[in-house]
């Protein structure tokens, strides 16, 4: 399967046997992300090609995370040991093959946002201010 960032300057090819992936909870994907949670796909270092390599940012003593230096995309997540590394599963081309099996770093899972079931789903194309945005800038809503 193949990934990358936002942009495109950084790509990758990644040898994937399993569906199987998580969302880390913890206070570092938190902050790295800028986000509630991560969804990661766990894999051996060397089953991930970079076709074009990302730049790491050594986010602790035990850690590093590669990420595009020109658009800002977080890419991943690994341990300074040890031969797996995390990918983020929606950096994956098509994500859609991905099935969280379990929760890590629960102790700091912001709750209200664990089961958002009940609320309300809208789609882009609900705002028309925004579809207008995208109409004007590019001609087409954005893939």
């Amino acid at each position: 399967m193949q990934g990358g960032c936002q942009c495109g300057a950084v790509r990758f090819e990644a040898e994937v046997a399993s569906d199987d992936a998580y969302l880390c909870h913890c206070r570092m994907c938190q902050r790295a992300s800028g986000n509630v949670s991560i969804a990661f796909v766990n894999l051996p270092k060397s089953a991930v090609a970079w076709l074009s390599d990302p730049d790491w940012y050594h986010s602790s003593p035990i850690a590093r995370r590669p990420f595009c230096s020109q658009c800002g995309t977080p890419l991943g997540f690994q341990y300074h040991e040890g031969d797996t590394m995390d990918l983020h599963v929606a950096t994956f081309d098509d994500p859609s093959r991905f099935v969280p099996k379990h929760h890590y770093g629960v102790e700091t899972r912001l709750e209200h946002w664990r089961d958002t079931t009940d609320l309300p789903d809208y789609k882009l194309t609900d705002s028309q201010k925004t579809v207008d945005l995208w109409m004007n800038a590019i001609g087409k809503l954005p893939d």
